[in-house]
């Protein structure tokens, strides 16, 4: 009976060290998750060619500081930001959706707070100066072969990154009003011009409106990319994992 009764107490004891074991990987990975790093993945194109579909990213949480966004669920235990950093033009960040507070949303940040941003005949001005675009090689379609007019956007930070025009110069985004971006809050755009809701979406205009993006709703901003695949490979055809893995995407560094 002793030797039974010692090798239950080892039992229960080995248990409880399992569960502590646990409960300790999942603090620290909440931990990890909330003061430094987030994964993300890309759901849909509209920051093409900068991010493709499939990409998963890790988003740096202590950049822009931290708001109740930045806790898992997002509890609202406290306002505004602590530690705030203002985000940077040309940042590419995740945010909150205005309309609803919950949606995780990946853009450009294009427009600080007090500027003056417009889109006339698909080119971008910021405070009434055109941004400069130079015509550079054609993107290619992975999914479709097709060909898109592609340019590099040159800010007026000197950040630099490419774009999109699917739809040339007349899409129904690339001729908008005058938007003044109000104070604290952040003027959002996508790579991929005529694809994508962004600030140029405003209240009103969709159930799903973006608008202007205010600073207690940012999350992080994108640092790198540590996973890729084109989705040709569902999880049940493991034989086609490998093949569908973009390799040199693999630990690149997102501007």
């Amino acid at each position: 009976m002793e030797k039974e009764s010692s090798a239950a107490n080892a039992g229960a004891h080995g248990m409880w060290d399992t569960v502590k074991t646990i409960v300790y990987a999942v603090l620290i990975a909440l931990f990890i998750r909330t003061v430094a790093y987030e994964p993300f993945n890309i759901p849909s194109g509209s920051m093409i060619p900068t991010l493709l579909v499939g990409d998963y990213l890790f988003v740096s949480k202590f950049s822009y500081g931290y708001s109740y966004h930045s806790l898992p669920l997002s509890p609202r235990i406290f306002s505004g930001r602590l530690f705030a950093e203002a985000p940077q033009r040309g940042d590419i960040a995740v945010f909150k959706l205005p309309s609803d507070n919950d949606t995780d949303y990946i853009k450009r940040v294009i427009g600080l707070p007090g500027d003056r941003i417009m889109v006339r005949q698909g080119r971008l001005y910021i405070n009434g100066t055109v941004v400069p675009r130079d015509r550079v090689e054609n993107y290619i379609d992975e999914s479709t072969g097709a060909t898109v007019p592609q340019f590099v956007e040159t800010l007026p930070n000197g950040r630099k990154h490419r774009i999109l025009e699917v739809g040339g110069d007349a899409a129904p985004l690339d001729n908008t009003q005058e938007y003044i971006v109000p104070a604290g809050h952040y003027f959002m755009m996508g790579d991929n011009r005529d694809n994508s809701a962004d600030s140029r979406v405003l209240r009103g205009m969709d159930s799903r409106w973006v608008g202007y993006v205010p600073a207690e709703n940012f999350v992080g901003r994108a640092e790198f990319l540590f996973f890729s695949t084109d989705g040709t490979a569902g999880w049940w055809r493991f034989w086609r994992w490998i093949p569908a893995m973009r390799f040199d995407r693999i630990f690149r560094v997102i501007e």
